[in-house]
């Protein structure tokens, strides 16, 4: 799933010069419209129930409503930033019902009720022999190379917040624990992140340009059901230094 999700996030538009990015605009929908510009929904060819995505109102904001029945798929949008230059991710999410039988560690339980996904450009001086190989094959069959890797920030059902995790399908995803457990469940939840120190903690370097943003709710490895509604998502400017 997370090399599918890498391959869809091609062509990005690069964004500079601004003092934040406004990377999901969703409150400046219509309900029960489209999608903001440069959002489109991806499905994975090997799952056939897919996640239903859509813009509804919600406590006087409208903000995308995702439903999962047994399913999986995604909502992306391709957008190139520097993270060094806009360093800080925000979001709002709220989640309905944990996933009982999710397990961040295994393909079996790799489901969330809501992810909010970062993909970052191919980048070789990151990458060994054996993966360089296989991100030439991949650029002969797309045309394109996918990413290099993927920040993967998710509501977790148990493991503690700021945990760090591989993803069970790919290496180059780690996955951020942001919130556990059902403390938080049924509430509006305001979420901000430094994407450059996650990064450089999840993979000890500085990370190349990324190539999208993308937000997730699926259930299809366990079978369960789960409901999330995302809000706005922006990137802002690092901070001036404390002189």
């Amino acid at each position: 799933m997370a090399a599918a999700l890498a391959v869809a996030c091609l062509s990005a538009t690069v964004v500079v010069g601004q003092s934040a990015i406004d990377v999901g605009p969703f409150s400046s929908a219509a309900p029960g419209g489209a999608f903001p510009v440069g959002w489109r929904e991806l499905d994975f060819p090997k799952i056939p129930r897919h996640t239903r995505y859509e813009m509804v109102k919600e406590a006087s904001e409208v903000v995308i409503r995702a439903i999962s029945d047994g399913s999986a798929s995604a909502l992306v949008r391709p957008i190139r930033i520097d993270a060094k230059a806009y360093p800080v991710i925000t979001w709002r999410w709220k989640v309905e019902n944990l996933i009982a039988k999710a397990d961040s560690h295994t393909k079996a339980g790799d489901d969330y009720p809501a992810r909010v996904y970062v993909t970052f450009e191919y980048d070789a001086k990151k990458l060994g022999f054996l993966e360089r190989a296989q991100f030439e094959a991949a650029r002969l069959f797309y045309g394109e190379y996918p990413p290099t890797a993927a920040i993967d920030y998710i509501w977790d059902s148990r493991e503690p917040v700021g945990t760090i995790i591989p993803n069970a399908y790919s290496s180059r995803s780690k996955m951020v624990v942001v919130e556990s457990g059902a403390g938080k469940v049924g509430r509006w939840v305001t979420e901000e992140r430094n994407l450059l120190e996650d990064y450089r903690s999840a993979f000890g370097d500085d990370p190349p340009l990324t190539s999208a943003v993308a937000i997730m709710t699926d259930s299809d490895n366990t079978g369960e059901a789960a409901t999330a509604w995302y809000g706005d998502i922006a990137f802002e400017a690092k901070p001036p230094a404390t002189p």
